[in-house]
């Protein structure tokens, strides 16, 4: 059974403490820890336990495939031995191989654990400074009602920490990193106003309307004679079908009638779109030169333009103008924290990531493997 997640972006296993935003002291990590954040430690127990979580997570996706977690970096000797133990097929693959595919699932899954370790201490520690709180009383008040919006009983929720991995106390402290990273969003511009609503409309007002658009036939000739030839033709009662497939040059059209639908201005050829535009309904028009030969074509049908008004179209931009006040608040207190703490944020180095001072990326490598460590 598989459960929606939303509730739970962030998360992390470690006691909840008041935060240390003095500095860390050293430019190292302890022994038994992977990253320290301004003095406060993510313990390798921590990270160990969110891998097994990303790893649940990974194999839900391929459900009947075993939980395959890369957690010992560089030798990745138990994953080696849990591929050959639970993934009969690889026995016999080559450990160099199967190393790699660890190594690759590793820096999969460990990228997104030590994120959201590490912007968990972020957020924590921008809240500590800003002054911002949150009572026990409120974070479990969120929590009963994210329970309620996510699960339908307390077996579903009770069945849910079981597959996942998770235990009630992770998910509470991913509510509170949830309540506070809101509290920070919060303090930016998120109120859509009326000015704004009516400023993005006369900005974008194409978008809360159609064009004018045309149905029309064409034969598109090589010469102003042959376009003439096949506009006398059609003056003299052969059908358009007939004259389109002896003297159209055009690939798109000349097998069925010339036929073009739903042609909007500037579609098209731009003496083409100029003449058809401006031709009236059903009246054979041409030869126009092209820039591809010479046009005769004749306007069969006309939809016109369509525009809704600023009330009709208020609803829809209000909602667009509120997810782009939401983006622009998130990556603002992103911003800021990676701004305030990534150069106190110091990684060991199998698990330095983007988040960590003075990580630079690895260069790309041309060479794949042919397994799957991950089943």
């Amino acid at each position: 059974m598989k459960t929606s997640r939303s509730i739970l972006a962030l998360g992390a296993f470690f006691v909840v403490i008041a935060l240390i935003v003095a500095g860390c002291g050293g430019s190292g990590v302890p022994s038994g820890d992977v990253a320290v954040m301004a003095g406060n430690p993510i313990s390798q127990r921590a990270f160990d336990h969110w891998m097994y979580i990303a790893a649940e997570g990974e194999a839900e996706e391929d459900p009947g495939q075993p939980v395959i977690v890369p957690e010992d970096p560089p030798n990745f000797t138990h994953c080696i031995a849990q591929v050959k133990a639970d993934l009969p097929t690889l026995r016999k693959t080559a450990t160099k191989t199967l190393r790699a595919d660890c190594q690759q699932l590793f820096t999969s899954l460990s990228s997104q654990v030590m994120d959201f370790l590490i912007k968990a201490y972020w957020y924590q520690a921008d809240a500590y400074k800003l002054g911002i709180k949150l009572t026990p009383a409120q974070i479990n008040k969120a929590l009963a009602a994210a329970k309620k919006s996510e699960f339908s009983s307390t077996t579903q929720y009770e069945e849910f920490l079981k597959e996942s991995g998770q235990t009630a106390n992770d998910i509470l402290f991913r509510v509170r990193v949830n309540q506070i990273y809101t509290k920070l969003t919060a303090r930016h511009p998120t109120t859509v106003t009326s000015a704004m609503i009516s400023n993005y409309y006369s900005a974008h007002k194409s978008q809360f309307g159609t064009p004018e658009s045309r149905n029309m036939r064409i034969v598109l000739a090589k010469s102003a004679a042959s376009a003439q030839a096949a506009k006398s033709a059609l003056q003299s009662g052969q059908s358009w079908t007939t004259v389109a497939k002896k003297y159209s040059t055009d690939p798109t059209t000349k097998n069925n009638g010339g036929l073009l639908s739903n042609v909007t201005p500037g579609q098209q050829d731009a003496a083409l779109s100029k003449a058809a535009f401006a031709a009236p309904l059903n009246k054979l028009e041409g030869p126009v030169k092209g820039q591809f030969g010479y046009y005769v074509v004749e306007v069969t049908k006309i939809t016109p333009a369509t525009q809704k008004t600023l009330a009709q179209s208020s609803k829809l931009i209000k909602q667009t103008l509120a997810s782009q006040l939401a983006t622009d608040a998130q990556n603002a207190v992103n911003s800021q924290a990676e701004k305030t703490w990534k150069s106190k944020t110091k990684c060991a180095a199998p698990y330095a990531m983007a988040d960590c001072s003075g990580y630079k990326a690895p260069k790309s490598s041309s060479s794949t493997t042919t397994s799957s460590a991950s089943g």
